[in-house]
């Protein structure tokens, strides 16, 4: 995302189950979508959702970000491909490896695909969230077509997020409030969103697919700059 699109001065929410006064630079897991860092939206409502359980309820945690001067990395232009944003995920988190197929695909996809976004101050991309995650994992292990995955990421309203890596964003980022999320509402809206998108993938899985499928990307040694690999996932 360029900083002039996204202008300088932004409001960004943190879904949490409690209420997060000082994000602390380095602090979080290392195995979520893109590496350690601290995760937001631009959307109040999303955050809410990804705030909640079933059990509880959470904090959508509210702040102004200065993006001038921040170096970033925008996985959902059209600079990069869906392959870009597998290999960044593969890379990060802990995928389940079911197939010689998929250890092999892991390698490629990080060797051939992977973004390196440590060089990031700010990075914004979709999040691999329940049901998403798993259509990724399908895909790494030959279940789904490049093509399929791609279609999979649009499904159920699929929501971005913006990601602060660098210390030196940490330090132009203002807490600014927050509102609670209440479980009784959003966690409704989260599962809805969930089952949205499982049902449109089961149709999508009905319809034959002669598209390219991970172990034909590796055979034919299929880079980045082909045009067969759908680019910019957002709609």
């Amino acid at each position: 995302m360029e900083v002039g699109k996204m202008g300088k001065l932004i409001t960004i929410y943190h879904g949490s189950e409690k209420n997060v006064e000082q994000p602390v630079f380095g602090e979080g897991k290392k195995n979520n979508d893109f590496g350690l860092g601290f995760y937001c939206t631009v959307s109040e409502e999303l955050a809410k959702e990804w705030a909640v359980s079933s059990l509880r309820d959470g904090f959508s945690n509210r702040y102004t970000l200065d993006t001038e001067y921040l170096n970033i990395l925008n996985l959902n232009s059209p600079d990069y491909t869906i392959l870009n944003w597998i290999a960044v995920l593969v890379e990060h988190r802990l995928f389940s490896i079911k197939t010689p197929v998929a250890r092999r695909a892991k390698r490629y996809l990080i060797d051939n695909f992977s973004v390196n976004v440590n060089a990031y101050d700010l990075i914004t991309g979709y999040r691999a969230d329940d049901s998403y995650f798993d259509y990724a994992e399908s895909f790494l292990n030959n279940g789904i077509s490049v093509e399929q995955l791609a279609c999979a990421m649009r499904l159920g309203k699929l929501g971005e997020q913006i990601v602060i890596k660098s210390k030196f964003a940490f330090s132009r980022l203002k807490y600014e409030g927050f509102d609670v999320a209440e479980k009784d509402l959003y966690y409704v809206l989260r599962k809805a969103r969930d089952d949205e998108a499982n049902q449109l993938y089961l149709e999508m899985l009905e319809e034959e697919s002669d598209g390219l499928y991970i172990q034909d990307i590796m055979r034919g040694g299929i880079k980045n700059d082909d045009s067969r690999i759908p680019r910019n996932i957002s709609e």
